[in-house]
């Protein structure tokens, strides 16, 4: 099953500049708002130190149907939230992707928080490790979907609201339904003590996908890994810049949550 990730347009401010930006480096666990306080429309956000969570529904218009998001809690540099959400699709559009809610750290159609609490962009060739980790669960029949790290790269480290990224990296760590990536399959790599699958497809940018051959509800990878796959293969060059790293569900149809227990990046 294939998808594609229309070009995006600048999004309109949202009502988060109501919620209180906490400092990046603060080592103390801070209680948020909790599930209580789910946000529901398209594009809410709410500000977890240097991320921020996106109830990002840039494909609705192929559905019916409600998302809604919340955060829970940040230690330090990790952080737990949750999604929920219930989709159909229309008429012809049941392998399009309604929603990809989910984190962001850095560049999303420009840039939401202090862009040097980020530590973006990273030019590839620079060999930077970019460790994450996350846990999270999965709802018992939770539909056609998918949890992935989305990786936006450009070919200058000043990407700002309206420039285009050039590559897209989607590294997917468990996928439900017969979800499945975008393009065709080129190969086959281990990395981070797993196998995945590599595909390759076009969309007005280059999207390069990693899809875990066995599902996954735990992961610790190092991001340069996956980068430097693609150079290795010639899909990718070292004069690219990663400006953004997102974590969340791509969710084509049906009804289900996701609850990520501890989420980070560390870059350095």
């Amino acid at each position: 099953m294939q998808h594609r990730r229309p070009r995006l347009s600048r999004r309109a401010k949202t009502a988060a500049a109501a919620v209180t930006a906490l400092a990046a480096g603060a080592s103390v666990t801070v209680a948020m708002a909790g599930e209580e306080a789910k946000k529901c429309a398209a594009f809410d956000t709410i500000t977890m130190g240097k991320y921020y969570v996106n109830n990002n529904l840039w494909g609705q218009d192929d559905g019916t149907g409600t998302q809604c998001v919340w955060d829970n809690s940040r230690s330090g540099n990790t952080i737990s939230w949750g999604t929920d959400y219930s989709w159909t699709s229309k008429a012809g559009k049941e392998n399009a992707v309604k929603s990809y809610s989910s984190t962001v750290l850095g560049w999303h159609w420009g840039w939401k928080v202090d862009k040097a609490s980020t530590e973006l962009p990273v030019r590839v060739g620079d060999r930077k490790r970019v460790n994450t980790s996350w846990e999270f669960s999965v709802s018992s029949s939770p539909g056609t979907m998918n949890v992935a790290y989305d990786l936006w790269l450009h070919s200058k480290n000043t990407a700002d609201w309206q420039d285009q990224p050039t590559d897209e990296i989607m590294v997917w760590l468990n996928r439900q339904g017969g979800a499945g990536p975008l393009g065709s399959k080129v190969g086959r790599v281990s990395l981070g003590g797993a196998m995945w699958d590599i595909y390759e497809g076009d969309i007005g940018w280059k999207v390069h996908s990693f899809v875990r051959v066995a599902n996954t509800t735990k992961a610790t990878l190092n991001l340069d890994d996956f980068t430097q796959a693609l150079v290795r293969r010639k899909l990718l060059s070292n004069d690219k810049y990663v400006s953004g790293i997102e974590a969340g569900t791509e969710v084509f149809r049906g009804k289900g949550r996701v609850d990520t227990k501890a989420f980070s990046v560390d870059i350095g």
